[in-house]
């Protein structure tokens, strides 16, 4: 398996083309791959945000960097929970609106291990 994580190819609202899978709206990357994000498995919401669990795969995945998009309008939040398991990790964070976060996790894929949680729309 490939430690590199995928770059992501193209972002727009409600799409992400993400190499090699297939175009998606939300999605969970990380080293050696990827795939969609679906928040009903976490009960992730726009409000407390992304859950501890949300985060765990892209642990479990050797990522020791994290981007998290806050979503295109940044309405997606961040539990505290969520940041205080990377913390306690030692992992590196990074939140930022959705394109801005694109661009950050772009720079570190291929040369850091690094994960993240990304959303197209609001």
């Amino acid at each position: 398996m490939s430690v590199d994580s995928p770059r992501i190819e193209s972002i727009s609202w409600g799409r992400m083309e993400v190499e090699g899978l297939s175009p998606g709206k939300d999605f969970k990357l990380y080293p050696g791959g990827g795939r969609p994000w679906d928040w009903r498995e976490t009960g992730t919401e726009h409000d407390p945000g992304i859950q501890p669990a949300d985060v765990e795969e892209l642990l479990d995945h050797g990522a020791t960097v994290v981007v998290l998009s806050r979503g295109m309008e940044n309405r997606l939040r961040v539990d505290a929970a969520t940041l205080q398991v990377l913390r306690d990790r030692d992992v590196v964070v990074h939140e930022a609106e959705t394109t801005a976060a694109v661009r950050i996790y772009n720079e570190l894929a291929g040369t850091e291990p690094v994960g993240g949680l990304f959303h197209s729309t609001c």
